[in-house]
């Protein structure tokens, strides 16, 4: 089975070779499940983000390391979208590249999939290392998105997570809906489960996050996603042969 962990960053720098050396410590454990390819998504970095990637692919050839490069800034979902339509794998692996999730938790959260009992599986950030106000607006985000959505994630802006691909190829995302994946997907028949992960400070470069993106924009998405659920095509149907 072959397995793509794709890394979406802007302006990353710093956070590059500490992040692609603990994937290589990774790689054990990482590849008694299958085959990795590490698909490195620039979102239009202004830094040296691009050039701390092709010097990481030199130093670590057992990572497969490959570059995708958005032609501008577009914004994590179209990162994302993008790591997604050039994975090769059979199972996708998210993960930011700020280093603030383990990737020593991948192969459990790729177990559940690969063992086949789960289509998804997303981490729950735990003993959660950031500043107060993020907690706090997470918390609230995630509450007014499982209350409208009649959902349980927990977590759902805990970037690591595992998706079986068939899946992901059949939805369509916009802007702003990777936050509501998990919702998408078991909408498409996908099982989720969730997972309890590691979580660090952030040590090099700064959050892209901030009110409006955090709050107020993910609540035009909700609108969005509960319009889909209500209008949702879930009717079940058989052919009879008339006997």
């Amino acid at each position: 089975m072959k397995i793509s962990i794709i890394l979406p960053a802007f302006n990353e720098e710093g956070n590059i070779f500490p992040l692609v050396r603990e994937l290589a410590e990774t790689m054990p454990a990482l590849s008694r499940l299958g085959e990795i390819e590490c698909v490195f998504v620039d979102d239009g970095s202004t830094d040296n983000t691009r050039a701390e990637v092709y010097e990481a692919r030199g130093r670590h050839p057992e990572l497969n390391v490959r570059l995708i490069a958005m032609a501008r800034n577009s914004g994590l979902t179209s990162a994302m979208n993008a790591g997604f339509g050039a994975a090769r794998g059979e199972v996708l692996v998210t993960l930011d590249t700020d280093l603030q999730n383990d990737p020593r938790d991948i192969p459990k959260l790729l177990c559940e999939v690969i063992e086949d009992r789960a289509d998804v599986a997303i981490g729950i950030r735990a003993n959660r290392r950031d500043t107060f106000v993020k907690r706090l607006s997470s918390k609230i985000a995630n509450g007014i998105r499982n209350w409208a959505t009649d959902e349980n994630i927990v977590d759902t802006g805990c970037s690591l997570k595992v998706y079986r691909k068939e899946f992901v190829d059949r939805i369509k995302l916009f802007t702003g809906l990777h936050r509501f994946l998990p919702t998408l997907l078991k909408m498409e028949g996908a099982r989720v489960v969730q997972i309890p992960v590691n979580h660090r400070p952030r040590v090099h470069g700064v959050a892209k996050y901030h009110l409006f993106n955090r709050l107020i924009g993910p609540l035009m998405d909700l609108f969005a996603v509960r319009w889909m659920q209500k209008r949702n095509l879930d009717a079940r149907w058989e052919e009879l042969d008339g006997n």
